[in-house]
């Protein structure tokens, strides 16, 4: 596709939750989200929910996950 990857960061905090922040602004653009479901798949889909709400909230476009399974 000849795109770059965009520049996020995830953190987790010592009581389990997960801090997103865009790094980049995504402003009236189209964001595709890249996920897997793989162990630990707990942490992986709610890391996906958390990224598209930060999407949402930074006024994206539309947000679109892509989730592979690797079964």
């Amino acid at each position: 596709m000849g795109l770059n990857l965009g520049k996020i960061r995830i953190k987790w905090f010592a009581d389990g939750e997960i801090y997103v922040q865009l790094q980049e602004s995504v402003r009236g653009c189209d964001v595709y989200l890249i996920q897997p479901t793989s162990p630990p798949a707990n942490e992986n889909i709610m890391e996906l929910l958390v990224m598209i709400d930060a999407c949402r909230r930074a006024s994206a476009k539309t947000v679109t996950a892509v989730i592979p399974y690797f079964g």
